[in-house]
Order: C-alpha cells, then structure tokens, then sequence
C-alpha cells in the first residue's frame, strides 16, 4: 500500500471524528501543501519538509504544526500537549462546529510561509559530559607516555569505562589491582571491554 492509498484510508475509517478530519484535509490541500503518510497519520509539507499534520483522537480531532512555536496565533488556541516538546503545537476540536476554515487556512498558511523562511527550532544539543579521571589513573598516564598517548586517542565512550572501572572500586586495593590490569590494555591501544565487542 502506498503512501496514497494509506491516506485515504486514514480519511475513509469509520471514526466519530471522520468529517472533522475530512473538512480540516479539504482546507490544507486549498493551501497546495505535500500530501504525505507518516506516523500513521496524514502528514502536509513543502519540499520534503514536514509543516503540520492532521489526527483523530479518542476525545478530539485537530491539527498540530511541527514549529508551531512561531505561529502568531491570534484566536489563541494552539497547546503545546508534549512535556518536554519545545517547537510543536496543536489546534484541537471536539465537533465540525467549532472549526473555523478561513482561521484554519491561515495557520497552514503562516506555518508553510514560516517554513520557506526557514524558521525552525533545531533540537538543542546535550553537552558532552566531561570525563572525570580519577587521581589515581591520572598519575599511571602521567608515569606512563605509551598509556597516556593511547588513552587520550581512545573514543570518549571507550575513555569514560577506564574512568568508571577505577573510580567505581571501594577500596584502595581494588583500585591498584584494576589499574594494574588496565595499564598493559592502554599500552596496546584496547579499550576496556573490547574483547566483548
């Protein structure tokens, strides 16, 4: 089944909300928004570029903007329905009467205008934790040039199971037994559990 063939089933299932969703797919494909199939609902676009999308619900139907951030929405009604979601928003209704086509026509509007100028919220990137070397690893690389070298080539993950594999050990003992074991790996370029992977 096609991406067509998929959104036009989504339309035609028998659901409370079926005309609801009907009329709201009548006013975006008036705005000449890409019409295609994505997380098992309609999904609209320009350029490949997801704008908004339609969907039914238990208890509503609505429209949800992926950067409705941006949106001017002057009748206020756009949510925000995701913790934790920063970009998108959504316009719910509960019956055929509440939609209002020309206010809904330019929301679609000014979402694709927002798109062409490219106004998105790009997802933040985390900051890399920064590895923490226990003082006792620290003085080994210190001493040891070879180990040291290797180590810092080492992928932060690979770098990150040395720190943690000393610096988890409770006693001093532990600590000196594990390092002992882990110096001659450093001197070969190995990662800790390489010989797992």
């Amino acid at each position: 089944m096609d991406y067509s063939e998929k959104v036009e089933a989504y339309y035609n299932q028998e659901h409370q909300f079926a005309k609801g969703i009907q009329i709201l797919r009548e006013i975006a494909l008036k705005a000449n928004a890409e019409e295609f199939f994505k997380w098992q609902a309609p999904v609209y676009g320009i350029d490949g570029k997801n704008v908004f999308w339609i969907a039914r619900f238990k208890n509503h139907f609505g429209i949800g903007f992926f950067n409705g951030v941006f949106l001017s929405d002057p009748k206020k009604v756009l949510i925000n329905v995701q913790k934790g979601t920063k970009a998108m928003r959504h316009w719910h209704f509960k019956s055929v009467e509440e939609i209002d086509e020309i206010a809904v026509l330019n929301y679609i509007k000014e979402s694709i205008e927002n798109q062409k100028k490219g106004l998105v919220l790009a997802p933040v990137k985390k900051k890399k934790a920064k590895i923490i070397i226990p003082k006792l690893l620290k003085d080994a690389l210190v001493k040891n040039t070879v180990a040291n070298k290797n180590f810092k080539s080492l992928t932060p993950y690979k770098q990150k199971e040395y720190t943690e594999y000393i610096a988890q050990a409770k006693q001093e003992k532990t600590k000196l037994s594990r390092l002992e074991k882990i110096i001659p790996m450093l001197e070969a370029g190995k990662g800790l559990n390489d010989r797992y992977r």
